[in-house]
This record gives C-alpha cells, sequence and structure tokens, in this order.
C-alpha cells in the first residue's frame, strides 16, 4: 500500500499521545468510580457536555491541519510561519466562545432534565474547566502544526509526560489527603487545568528555542488580522466543527437523556462511553496521519499520490477497527467490572459493551473518511449527512423508542436503546462517507 509505512508510523506516534490524552478521562472515571457513585454519575454528565462544547472547538482548530499540510507540500516555509500567526487570532475567538459556554451551562442540564441531585457538582466542575479550555486549546494549536509537519513526535512526548502528572494529582484532589479534603468530581477538573497548563507554556517554549521550527519563522512579530486568510479558516474550519459538534454530541447527548433512568444505568453509560472514547482514538490517529499526507500530496500538486494516501489510510483503518472490536466483545465483562466495584453497574456495563463494539466498527470507517473529506474542501455535505443521520436518526429516534415507543416497538428505556440507534445511524453515514472519499479522489486524479 502506498505510503503505508508513513502513515502507520505518523498514526502510531499520534496514537500513543492520544490514548495517553484519553487516560486522563479513563483515570478520572476510575478515581471518581471509587469516591462513590453519585461523583461517577456527575462526571458522566459534566464530560459529556465539556466534550460537546471542547470538541467542536477543537474542530475548528484540527482544521488547520490540511491547510498546513498544503503550504508545506507547496515548499511555503516562511507562508506556513505567517498562517501560523493568523491562526492565534482564530484561536482566541475560539477560547473565548468554549469559556462562555462552559460557565453558564444551565440551558444544556435544564433541555435534558439532569437530576437536580447532580447539578450542583456538575457546575462546579464545568467553571473549573472553563478556565482550563484556552490552555488546551492553545496546545492543540501547537499539535496540529506538529502533525502537519510531520512531527507528531515533540507531542506525543509530552502527552505522555503529562499523563504522569494528571493520575497523580485526579487522586490527591478527589479523593484528598496531604493537607487537602477530597473534592469529589471537583478534584479531576483542576487536576486537568493544571495539567493543561503545563502542556501550554511547554508548547510556547518549543516554539520560541527548538531551532527546527525557525526556517519557518514563526516567532516573529504578530501582524494585524489579515480577513481573507481568517475567513479560509473559517469556511473550511466551521463546518468542519459543526459536523464534530453534531457528531460528538450525538454521542455525548446520550449520557444527559440515559441519566433520567438513575445512578445505574448513567454509570454504566460512562463505562461504555469511555471505552468507546477510548478507541476512537485509533482512527482518530489514522485520520490525522491520512490527512497529513493527503494534503500534503496536494498541494505539491500530485493528485494521485493523494488518492493513493487516502485509499490507505481507509485500509489501515479499516483493518485496525476490526481487531479492536473484535477485542472488546470478547472481553466486555472483564472491563465492566475493572471499571466498577458495583456489581449492578458491572452487569448493566457488560451488556452495553456489546453494541460499543459494533458502534466502534462503524465509527471508525466514517472518522477516517471525514478527515480526507476535509483535505479535498468538503465540509458542508458531511455536515448535512451528520445532522440528519445522527442527530435525527441516531439520538431522535433512540429518545423516541426509549421514552415514548416507536412504531410497532413499545417504549424501551434502556441504555443499550441509544447504543443501537447511534450504530444503526452510523452504518449508513459510514456507506455514504466511504463512497464520497472514493468518488472525490478519484474526479480530482482525472
Amino acid at each position: 500500500m502506498f505510503e503505508a509505512r508513513t502513515i502507520t508510523r505518523h498514526a502510531g506516534t499520534v496514537l500513543v499521545g492520544q490514548l495517553a490524552v484519553m487516560a486522563f478521562g479513563i483515570a478520572d472515571t476510575l478515581i471518581a468510580g471509587r469516591y462513590d457513585a453519585s461523583a461517577l454519575a456527575a462526571l458522566s454528565v459534566g464530560s459529556s457536555i465539556y466534550i460537546s462544547i471542547y470538541v467542536a472547538l477543537n474542530g475548528l482548530m484540527q482544521a488547520l491541519l490540511p491547510v498546513w499540510s498544503e503550504i508545506r507540500g507547496a515548499g511555503h516555509k516562511v507562508a506556513l510561519g505567517k498562517s501560523v500567526r493568523q491562526a492565534f487570532y482564530l484561536c482566541v475567538g475560539v477560547i473565548l466562545l468554549g469559556t462562555t459556554a462552559l460557565l453558564f451551562p444551565d440551558p444544556w442540564l435544564n433541555a435534558t432534565q439532569v437530576p437536580t441531585v447532580l447539578q450542583a457538582d456538575v457546575r462546579a466542575y464545568l467553571q473549573v474547566l472553563a478556565v482550563a479550555v484556552g490552555p488546551s486549546l492553545l496546545f492543540r494549536m501547537y499539535a496540529t502544526l506538529n502533525q502537519s509537519l510531520g512531527m507528531p513526535l515533540r507531542v506525543t512526548t509530552l502527552q505522555i509526560a503529562a499523563l504522569g502528572i494528571k493520575i497523580p494529582l485526579s487522586i490527591w484532589f478527589t479523593l484528598g489527603g496531604w493537607g487537602i479534603e477530597a473534592q469529589g468530581v471537583v478534584g479531576c477538573a483542576w487536576a486537568t487545568l493544571v495539567v493543561n497548563t503545563w502542556l501550554m507554556l511547554m508548547g510556547i517554549y518549543h516554539l520560541r528555542h527548538e531551532p527546527l521550527y525557525a526556517a519557518y519563522k514563526i516567532w516573529q512579530p504578530l501582524e494585524a488580522a489579515h480577513w481573507p486568510t481568517l475567513r479560509q479558516f473559517l469556511r473550511l474550519g466551521v463546518p468542519s466543527a459543526l459536523s464534530l459538534m453534531v457528531e460528538v454530541t450525538a454521542f455525548t447527548m446520550m449520557a444527559l437523556f440515559i441519566s433520567r433512568q438513575g445512578v445505574v444505568a448513567a454509570a454504566s453509560h460512562q463505562i461504555a462511553s469511555s471505552l468507546a472514547s477510548l478507541l476512537y482514538m485509533v482512527p482518530l490517529a489514522l485520520g490525522i496521519a491520512s490527512s497529513a499526507r493527503v494534503g500534503y500530496w496536494m498541494g505539491a500538486n500530485h493528485a494521485r499520490h493523494a488518492e493513493q494516501a487516502a485509499h490507505t489510510g481507509l485500509k489501515l483503518c479499516l483493518g485496525m477497527a476490526l481487531i479492536c472490536s473484535g477485542l472488546l466483545a470478547l472481553n466486555r465483562e472483564l472491563l465492566a467490572h475493572l471499571f466498577s466495584a458495583n456489581t449492578e453497574v458491572a452487569i448493566a456495563a457488560t451488556t452495553v459493551l456489546a453494541w460499543v463494539a459494533l458502534y466502534h466498527l462503524v465509527d471508525a470507517l466514517q472518522a477516517v473518511c471525514a478527515f480526507i473529506l476535509r483535505c479535498y474542501r468538503i465540509t458542508l455535505l458531511p455536515l448535512i449527512v451528520y445532522s440528519v443521520m445522527l442527530w435525527g436518526v441516531g439520538l431522535g429516534g433512540a429518545y423516541v423508542w426509549a421514552y415514548e415507543g416507536l412504531g410497532a416497538w413499545p417504549a424501551r428505556p434502556q441504555v443499550s436503546t441509544f447504543w443501537a440507534a447511534s450504530s444503526a445511524a452510523l452504518s449508513i453515514v459510514t456507506v455514504a462517507f466511504v463512497a464520497l472519499v472514493l468518488w472525490v479522489a478519484k474526479q480530482r486524479r482525472l
């Protein structure tokens, strides 16, 4: 396969770093679960709201990857540095938007009827993360730059080091000790704030002092905002961000709708969503690596190589998705008991994880397709497909089926109802996206 080694090496490096970041959430789930079931349920709701907001904003910054990859492919190093400085204006606006949304979560809580008993902890958790979102997005901008340059190792090294800071801090702040009272789920948020700030400072230090960035002349006086450049960023980034928001909210809003089924249901769903998110890191890494190569070859005016890189990315993704889904299906009972000491929660999670295995198989392929389509500047059509299928069929259909009944099917207020409907919707999305990638790559070559 064309560039299989390059894509695999890039994806593998990104994956290690993403797994380290993902371990932040897994660790918080384990720690909150040991604190009490209510803390785990509050974490499920709070993290769902945070992820829904953050991933959309992160997606807007991640959309810069194909832009910078193309500039690199064309060999315009100084222009790349200038583009990075212009992207800083975009990042500041995104940070303000995310901070405001996290400080005022009531529309989310009220619209989804989150139980009152959980709302105070959820608000306190999100208030701390509102401060943490700024450093996190600035570091994401640094990470995207490195990925576009084909140099993900430096970012991965920082993320692994950050995990070594995050875990002990989460344990300390959440469970208490050494002069600090137990803070429950809010302790997880404080640990995240400390780690995100450290990552941001390390990224700034590297950009300022590392010789490998010198040729791009990034560390120059900040020019005035160049609106044509910013509009280009927004034309690509806004639909991409909205697509990610639809995709992620269709996933995370399940937690808010499921919360009304009680603590056991919310806790079992948190286990399922944590594992689904962990598995998603594999196609995410492959999507980043594949789009970096597709974008590079597009910038170098080699459409045939871009098409071959896209095909390689999809083949690698399919193989890894089959392996990951199979391992999850075979080990779901063991994993459920690992995540919760509560027998009732573990039994409920075991059933849900069977659906998660199917969900991941189709989710992986559509995720890589979405990354590749951005390289070809196709962002509006995926947004429409996501909105109809994931919100309308997956989430909306699941809600009606669970609490009102769907046609001849009676109401089925279970966690698995939401996962089954979402898996069906994603299956249709995947077929459509794969066909679109194959078609557009061929057309650009001709």
